[in-house]
């Protein structure tokens, strides 16, 4: 009786791909294999392990933020283990890739290219123009003395 249960809970959450939000997403839930679905205890366990596996990535993409290193590059990675398993991970990731499109999308506007072209320009005019002025009144003489 509990395993029939549990077959129309593992059919209700596999669906018919509805679940998955907008069209060509992928329903939510586990990913795991169906043998391991099947007993609870080995699902558990798989759950543990992909867990435990998607928080050393992490971890490590975390410690790689200040260090030398992909560090939100690997983060992502590791969303990407846990949601192979948990649907928060899944929607956590489908925000973070909406997000992603929307601003992709609003840096290829046109307008705000010429806006961003135009403040690099301005930016760079007054940058050259400061090191214009330095120079003419210091010349290539550095403010402080190097060497001892």
């Amino acid at each position: 009786m509990n395993a029939e249960s549990d077959r129309r809970q593992d059919a209700a959450a596999a669906g018919d791909g509805t679940q998955g939000g907008e069209a060509g997403e992928p329903a939510l839930g586990s990913r795991a294999p169906h043998f391991i679905k099947r007993s609870r205890p080995l699902h558990l366990s798989w759950q543990v392990g992909v867990f435990v596996v998607g928080l050393a990535v992490v971890v490590a993409g975390i410690i790689m933020l200040p260090l030398p290193g992909p560090g939100w590059l690997v983060i992502f990675g590791g969303m990407a283990i846990w949601a192979t398993e948990f649907v928060w991970a899944q929607l956590v990731l489908r925000w973070t890739k909406r997000k992603v499109t929307e601003a992709a999308q609003r840096a290829l506007d046109p307008r705000v290219r010429r806006r961003n072209i135009i403040l690099t320009v301005t930016g760079l005019v007054i940058a050259g123009a400061l090191v214009g002025i330095y120079l003419w009144k210091f010349g290539m003489v550095m403010p402080w003395k190097a060497g001892g």
